[in-house]
């Protein structure tokens, strides 16, 4: 008896392998590699900052009382995403450089606003316009602006549909 085939369109990553990106709570065993990865993609990303001072610690102070997901694949951790539930405020977003442009960043994203309760809120780096380019792709809206001690940065917000 033939089995019929799925037409269903792929959606998560396949461009690395043919193995399902996996969106889950994060273990504490994480941490090491979690605290590498926060260090080494802010460098990345920010690259008009002096990341001289930042150490691996500095993932345990940005991400205490938050909520955490992590991407893995094969055992692979390609990224994480925290939030600060009280406030549906998105934290931190990020993939290691080497698997950014793969969907990773979207199916971390698209967890987190799962778990929003009413509109969801973030602060993007002006100068981090690849950031804020995938933030409006997905949904959120500049709100305002504001100034901290990286930079000037956007409030942007996403509502519930």
């Amino acid at each position: 008896m033939p089995t019929a085939k799925s037409t269903k369109p792929i959606t998560e990553i396949s461009s690395i392998t043919a193995d399902t990106v996996h969106i889950r709570p994060w273990q504490e065993s994480d941490r090491p590699f979690l605290r590498t990865l926060y260090l080494h993609a802010r460098r990345d990303a920010w690259p008009w900052l002096d990341g001289e001072e930042w150490q691996l610690e500095d993932f345990d102070a940005a991400t205490r009382d938050e909520e955490i997901w992590v991407a893995v694949q094969n055992g692979h951790r390609l990224g994480f995403a925290s939030v600060w539930t009280n406030d549906n405020f998105l934290h931190n977003l990020f993939v290691d450089p080497q698997y950014q442009r793969l969907g990773v960043g979207r199916l971390l994203l698209e967890q987190v606003q799962k778990t929003f309760t009413s509109t969801g809120s973030l602060k993007c780096l002006v100068k981090n316009r690849r950031a804020v380019e995938f933030y409006q792709r997905h949904g959120w809206h500049i709100e305002a602006t504001g100034d901290a001690p990286d930079g000037e940065y956007y409030l942007m917000h996403y509502r519930l549909r």
